[in-house]
């Protein structure tokens, strides 16, 4: 059992581990100055422009911005997660990993892992002895060395294969795993029955459950998953990766197609870099975990009308992960064809090429909506705009949101305006956009030195984290203010890879010639400036709604603000 990772034992791993070391084991360093210099891994080049700075315990490339922590290198350049990063950045120094205390507590599954690994060796054993199996993959082009970089096994005919092969573990258990079904009569047997098994694996190449697929003369559904168990979530998942990751040194690009065969199929023909849903659609989660490899991902379907619905499916979920230089694209097969059966039809060159010919999301989308309508006609350009704007709402504020924009003006004249559009909850993908001079000095002060946000008044602190909207400073404060330990590196590595992270890095490396306590006195007075114009402006737009609808609501919370105000009155406004 584990709970969450204390803030302060991460805050102590970065002060111990030396980001030079952890670096200089992937990379070849070299002295320049104060700091350390290395071709960047993020993107191609031919000059150095990668930096390590050994007194900051920070990296940033000059290059493509890439930046953060030792704990953030680890996880962007060895693809881990969070917990895996810290886990290894600890065992350099000979620490255990530490859980506070009344967290949320996470079971242990290391039996499951252990189980499904077991049974993935009894399927592999079981293909051995089974030539129908065996002359199915030669049939589809498989050789052994695929099958065994793969994992694929097969599963015996009968109703109890699995319970007899593991016959030290519980039903209960291999219920629990996914490995045995039931029906309505309480009847408990093999959920997998001759069948080609494809063992999925996590990023860490751990068996976390299978996809068995049908053929010769069997019966039920062409594609057979691992239910949803403690550690096999098929939303999250993708088939293929961890193989993917074990070929290739770094991922230029990842092809995401349909099924299992698919993949094997590709990588038989030199394709590694596939990968594939399991039988289900493209989620946001799995884009997420995409764009944690690669920036560019190509979308395979099929020509047909299913194929189109799944695409659209996709595109609407991978809007809000495209942030700063991540391409997503679509590859539409001609009818009949998947990947499978063209690669070994046509050849590897005739794969690439449609991948290569892959159509950008973004112009798909415009072309999807527009379908039908005359941008000659002002009744169609207004319902190009209206249908587009809910799409280009849900991407992160940078250069994509803001060519999708200019797309829409050049297509229907239609110029939005953005700046009264709906207040939502920001999040991470905040825009860097539109940061008044007040609240672009405050973050500087605020990256600088992280404890000034502990210099202010307790009351102060529960004003500016009470405002419900604003800007990428008040991000900042509230994520100081739920975590206090928090140092420069920390902020800047908190925002990695976001399109806010440009801006917060180039105010970090802004040159300040001020005394530590000119600093807190200019931060304590510019915050003060800030709540009250963040105020100020929340009682604009209520009296504006007032004179529009008025309402006893409304009037309370009118005169509460105005109190407020008067209250404060003498610190300043937003005029920065």
């Amino acid at each position: 059992m584990a709970g969450r990772i204390p803030q302060s034992f991460i805050n102590d791993l970065l002060a111990r581990v030396d980001i030079v070391d952890v670096i200089n084991a992937r990379l070849t360093l070299k002295k320049a100055g104060k700091n350390y210099q290395a071709l960047c891994p993020f993107h191609d080049e031919k000059t150095p422009s990668f930096s390590v700075s050994p007194d900051k315990q920070f990296y940033h490339c000059f290059g493509c911005g890439e930046s953060g922590t030792a704990l953030t290198f680890l996880m962007e350049h060895d693809h881990l997660e969070f917990v895996e990063a810290v886990e290894n950045m600890a065992g350099l120094v000979g620490l255990e990993v530490p859980r506070e205390e009344g967290a949320p507590r996470v079971r242990d599954n290391s039996n499951l892992y252990e189980l499904l690994a077991r049974a993935a060796k009894h399927f592999r054993q079981s293909l051995k002895t089974a030539p129908q199996a065996v002359g199915y993959l030669k049939s589809r082009g498989l050789t052994g060395e695929i099958a065994r970089n793969f994992g694929i096994g097969y599963a015996p005919e009968g109703w109890d294969g699995i319970t007899r092969a593991l016959a030290d573990v519980s039903e209960n258990l291999l219920l629990e795993a996914g490995l045995l079904t039931s029906n309505d009569k309480g009847r408990v047997y093999d959920r997998f029955r001759e069948r080609i098994m494809f063992p999925i694996r996590d990023t860490r190449g751990r068996v976390i459950g299978f996809g068995g697929r049908i053929f010769g003369d069997g019966s039920g559904p062409k594609y057979l998953n691992s239910p949803e168990t403690p550690v096999f979530h098929k939303g999250r998942e993708l088939y293929g990766l961890f193989e993917a990751r074990r070929a290739l040194r770094h991922i230029d690009r990842l092809v995401v197609v349909e099924g299992y065969m698919d993949v094997a199929a590709l990588a038989q023909e030199g394709i590694a870099n596939a990968v594939a849903t399991l039988g289900t659609a493209s989620t946001q989660d799995h884009f997420h975990k995409l764009f944690r490899h690669t920036q560019e991902v190509v979308c395979c379907f099929d020509g047909d009308s299913a194929g189109r619905k799944a695409a659209w499916r996709a595109l609407e979920n991978a809007l809000p992960t495209l942030t700063e230089g991540r391409q997503l694209k679509f590859v539409f097969l001609p009818d009949g064809e998947d990947p499978d059966t063209l690669v070994r039809a046509r050849g590897r060159p005739a794969f690439i090429s449609l991948v290569d010919e892959a159509r950008p999301a973004i112009e798909y989308l415009f072309e999807r909506l527009g379908d039908g309508l005359s941008m000659q006609n002002l009744d169609d350009q207004a319902r190009l705009a209206s249908l587009a704007m809910p799409y280009i709402d849900r991407v992160p504020g940078g250069i994509l949101k803001d060519l999708m924009l200019n797309r829409l003006q050049l297509l229907t004249g239609f110029i939005p305006n953005t700046a009264g559009a709906t207040p939502v909850s920001r999040s991470r993908n905040t825009s860097p956009n539109r940061l008044s001079p007040l609240s672009k000095r405050l973050l500087t002060y605020l990256l600088k030195n992280p404890g000034l946000y502990q210099a202010l008044p307790p009351d102060r602190r529960r004003e500016i984290t009470a405002l419900e909207e604003g800007d990428l400073f008040l991000d900042v404060v509230k994520y100081l203010d739920e975590n206090p330990e928090a140092d420069s590196a920390l902020l800047l590595g908190r925002w990695s890879g976001d399109a806010a992270h440009g801006e917060l890095v180039a105010l970090f490396e802004r040159r300040l010639d001020l005394t530590d306590g000119a600093m807190t006195a200019e931060f304590v007075e510019g915050v003060a400036r800030y709540v009250a114009g963040a105020n100020s402006a929340r009682r604009r737009r209520l009296l504006a709604e007032i004179r529009e609808q008025p309402s006893t609501e409304k009037l309370k919370r009118f005169w509460k603000l105005k109190q407020l105000s008067n209250k404060n009155q003498g610190r300043g406004d937003d005029r920065g």
